[in-house]
């Protein structure tokens, strides 16, 4: 199951507090509004109320008497009414009605004060000693129509703000998160062999700490191959020369001996001795592929290390062949020129060791590509894919080699940054063997 990373974590609980947080504020504000409004409308009711009461006795003792009959208000122009009112007598008759006003929705006298019913919002007031009544209402429709439109006054901003909020969010907490993610990346880029410290100087304080643990142990773990480098590098260097004079010996004493028991029994030795010095030197060329520095300041051309390497390996391979195909122009790159030596050594003489008897060697060089072909049986593709490993050798090949040829090339070519491709049988053919190295070059500008 995917993990979900701590910068998604952080930025949906951020942006649910903070949705959470604005929806609340704009319930909370519209609740107040709400409130303030309906003290506003009933301070409206009461006041028309007092208002309106004064001109309907003004107007009832003017006439003189109190009974006569319903009068209706006219409009004096088509308007939505907010407010109506009625006025009664203490016998329930109206005496005034306002324009719009329906008798039937004002429910009978119960007082002076507020009240509330399904439709109205009323107000009750009374003069000349209860004789003349009024009631002013509102539509609870008209106060619900203005709640909503506040609430969406309230939330409307808050849609079109909110996303942008958010985003903003997302956006800082990328930011913020940035040192994180480039840390990461030079992490990632790091080859295999390259364990040193990585740059944490932009990290927050809070990570540094982190950091600075993987880095010591980063450092750790670099002392201990550069340990076992250096052990095996010194084993087999101190094994030379023992070896050597020991190979002197076993050759010595073939040469003084007639007895073919004696000069067979040397021979082996001297083979064994033989096999044991390749294993060692191998051995120091892995210590050195897997440590030295890989890369150097300038750049030089590769042509003649592929030249001097080649014509030694044929050299000792009892004059072996092998066809160069070399570009005319340089080919330059920083690749250090022992360890790219190394790599033609290895290559060169694992197709002259492994190759048929009196075949040729192609080799041909290119920028960022070398490669190695010679005839033999074709190797199958499971033998293939391990042959790469260390001690590894494919079916047939015998006890000449150490096993560890191929195994520094992939080294070199994985500090690199390259990779090395194994093919048998070759293109269009039925036998060959072909190892090609891919490298980058970094040229000076």
């Amino acid at each position: 199951m995917k993990r979900r990373s701590l910068q998604s974590r952080l930025a949906i609980a951020v942006g649910l507090l903070v949705t959470v947080l604005w929806i609340a504020a704009a319930s909370v504000t519209a609740w107040r509004q709400r409130l303030q409004m309906d003290a506003m409308f009933d301070a409206s009711l009461q006041e028309t109320a007092h208002r309106v009461l004064p001109l309907v006795v003004s107007d009832i003792l003017s006439r003189g008497d109190l009974v006569t009959g319903t009068q209706r208000v006219p409009a004096v122009r088509p308007h939505d009414d907010s407010f109506s009112y009625i006025v009664r007598d203490d016998k329930g008759a109206i005496l005034l009605i306002s324009h719009g006003a329906d008798p039937g929705l004002f429910p009978a006298w119960d007082g002076i004060g507020f009240r509330t019913t399904q439709a109205l919002r009323l107000y009750n007031d009374a003069a000349l000693q209860g004789t003349v009544r009024i009631s002013v209402a509102e539509p609870m429709a008209h106060r619900k129509r203005m709640a909503f439109e506040v609430r969406m006054g309230l939330l409307a901003p808050i849609a079109l703000v909110l996303p942008l909020t958010l985003a903003g969010i997302a956006g800082l907490i990328r930011y913020g998160f940035a040192p994180l993610r480039q840390f990461r990346l030079r992490l990632a880029r790091r080859g295999a062999a390259d364990l040193t410290p990585v740059d944490a100087t932009d990290l927050p304080a809070e990570v540094q700490p982190l950091a600075e643990t993987l880095n010591a142990l980063l450092t750790r773990l670099d002392d201990a191959f550069q340990a076992e480098r250096s052990f095996a590098a010194n084993a087999a260097h101190e094994l030379r020369t023992p070896l050597a004079g020991a190979i002197a010996q076993a050759q010595r004493l073939r040469a003084e001996t007639t007895d073919p028991a004696v000069i067979a029994r040397a021979s082996d030795i001297e083979t064994v001795l033989k096999r044991l010095t390749r294993l060692s030197e191998g051995l120091m060329s892995l210590a050195r592929a897997e440590g030295g520095r890989l890369r150097r300041e300038a750049v030089q051309d590769l042509r003649p290390v592929v030249r001097i390497v080649t014509e030694d390996a044929m050299r000792l391979a009892g004059g072996a062949k092998v066809t160069l195909d070399l570009p005319e122009t340089p080919v330059l790159s920083d690749l250090d020129p022992d360890l790219f030596g190394i790599l033609v050594r290895n290559l060169v003489s694992n197709a002259l060791r492994h190759g048929a008897a009196g075949a040729e060697v192609r080799l041909r060089l290119e920028p960022g590509l070398l490669r190695v072909e010679n005839d033999c049986d074709p190797v199958a593709p499971e033998d293939l894919a391990r042959i790469g490993a260390r001690f590894e050798r494919a079916p047939g090949a015998g006890r000449g080699g150490a096993g560890l040829g191929l195994a520094i090339v992939q080294t070199i070519l994985t500090r690199a940054g390259g990779e090395l491709r194994l093919t048998s049988p070759l293109p269009g053919q039925s036998r060959g063997f072909a190892a090609e190295a891919r490298f980058a070059l970094r040229q000076q500008m």
